[in-house]
């Protein structure tokens, strides 16, 4: 037990410190860009660029003919630990700093050489937190997301014109511990392994039922705040692009510690204080971290107009909000890998081509509305635009409502996980038989379990047959029904 618990501890510190390292860099290649480079255009690449790239990777990420293929790219940068994405960055960086490129030519490179490794990389961070349970994984990213702010705002802060350009060897970390993890091993595809990411087939939209439909939503509901961010983002257009990111990298830091605090079981009473937690009858995991989101968010909107201050501008707060935004959707998008039960990776490379199209769709409705002859009266313009779009996700697409009910799936889901733990430790199963016992209690066909899994149904139907030998049933409905007797003695509490 000593010796499992550890390994659970070494991991949660992989995950935090990996993620963490994820996240800084990301943050610098969308916020700060390429840095040396002074050219308009250039910042271009991490505003439309990157995104775009990023977008044609996570839709390629859906499809199965060219899924293969970028699984073999993800496992390349996890096993040389994201060495040639460090090295084009650097590359891309060196090149915009001597001026040896047109700013055009810079954005471009920056988006398919950095960008595109990009988005694996995320992609392979959701496989990997897909795999621990979501009262896990959910403070995993809270942390390193916290922690990973306070990499970036180090380096801004720090007075050395070079500090933000070390923010680009992160990747080394990145893809350092999602190689530790096992990452790598399950990037590969193929027969026998484990599915680079999942695959929606009509069946599944079908089996999937309320799960689907609240997935749509939070689909819909994502889109629709990329669009109020990239209205924010339009009116910070043209000025220090390090200096506007400090303010926003400390609000998002306070709202990672004030969101775990919200998480957990016992708040601090200053934290219960000022935001409200309810009964846990009425409210789900992610509740208080997406309302507290929101609030931050629609904050900075209301003192854009008030606080038009050079140290604490009002978009800088309402950049922060959308950061937070943006973790608690990386939660959501693990929720919704448990739902449907297969890997956490489709969710993320949907989600987030979702998020990143709905911001490069907000930015352009930004700018054009900044080219008005509105005068003075511009900015506030984008800023009812982005609030506007930010009230309409939260009352219509994805409210209070889904999450208790995303809640209320999630605990069926994880209750469904213990007890599948349970029989496969009762019963010594191995490994792959362990796979396949949680789709067999859901119902999966011997076919759709090896089209999820990648292997034949004769592989199949041989593992079933020795499941049902060690766990003493005869037939599938016999399986079903012990997986519901022991859940039903399963404690309240266990997830």
């Amino acid at each position: 037990m000593a010796t499992a618990d550890g390994e659970r501890v070494r991991q949660a510190r992989a995950s935090i410190l990996g993620f963490a390292c994820n996240q800084a860099f990301l943050l610098a290649l969308l916020y700060l860009g390429v840095p040396g480079a002074s050219a308009p255009e250039a910042r271009w690449g991490s505003l439309v660029a990157v995104p775009l790239c990023m977008i044609a990777a996570f839709l390629a990420l859906t499809r199965p003919a060219p899924r293969r293929a970028l699984a073999r790219l993800t496992s390349s940068l996890v096993v040389t630990c994201g060495v040639p994405l460090v090295l084009f960055a650097l590359g891309v960086t060196v090149l915009g700093a001597l001026g040896s490129l047109p700013g055009a030519v810079i954005a471009a490179a920056q988006g398919v050489l950095v960008g595109v490794p990009a988005a694996l990389l995320l992609c392979a961070w959701g496989r990997v937190l897909g795999r621990a349970p979501i009262e896990q994984s959910v403070p995993e990213v809270l942390i390193g997301s916290a922690l990973g702010a306070a990499v970036c705002l180090a380096a801004v802060a720090v007075p050395v014109e070079a500090a933000p350009a070390a923010l680009y060897l992160l990747p080394l970390g990145s893809a350092g511990a999602l190689r530790a993890l096992g990452g790598a091993e399950e990037a590969g595809g193929g027969e026998g392994a484990a599915p680079a990411t999942g695959e929606v087939r009509p069946s599944d939209a079908a089996d999937d039922g309320d799960a689907g439909r609240l997935t749509g939503r939070i689909l819909a509901g994502t889109a629709v705040y990329g669009v109020a961010a990239g209205a924010v983002e339009a009116l910070a257009l043209g000025g220090d692009a390090a200096g506007s990111l400090a303010p926003t990298l400390f609000f998002f830091v306070l709202y990672c510690l004030a969101a775990l605090q919200l998480y957990g079981e016992r708040p601090l009473a200053g934290v219960r204080a000022v935001l409200p937690v309810a009964g846990a009858a009425d409210a789900g995991p992610l509740d208080g971290a997406w309302r507290l989101a929101v609030l931050l968010m629609m904050g900075g909107f209301l003192l854009v107009p008030l606080l038009g201050i050079p140290g604490i501008p009002g978009q800088a707060v309402a950049l922060a909000g959308y950061l937070g935004v943006f973790v608690a959707l990386i939660s959501l998008f693990l929720v919704m890998g448990r739902l449907t039960g297969r890997d956490a990776a489709l969710s993320f490379a949907r989600g987030f081509s979702a998020l990143f199209a709905g911001e490069l769709a907000g930015l352009g409705a930004g700018l054009a509305l900044g080219g008005l002859p509105l005068g003075r009266e511009a900015p506030f313009a984008v800023v009812a635009l982005a609030g506007i779009a930010v009230l309409y996700a939260y009352l219509f697409l994805f409210t209070d409502r889904d999450l208790r009910a995303l809640s209320v799936a999630v605990e069926r889901t994880d209750r469904l996980e213990e007890a599948c733990r349970r029989i496969a430790a009762d019963a010594g199963l191995s490994k792959r038989e362990a796979e396949l016992l949680p789709l067999a209690l859901r119902g999966r066909t011997s076919e759709r379990m090896a089209a999820e899994l990648f292997i034949s149904k004769n592989t199949v139907d041989t593992h079933m047959r020795r499941i049902y030998a060690k766990c003493g049933v005869r037939s599938r409905q016999e399986l079903i029904d012990l997986g519901e007797r022991v859940e039903r003695e399963l404690p309240p509490t266990a997830r």
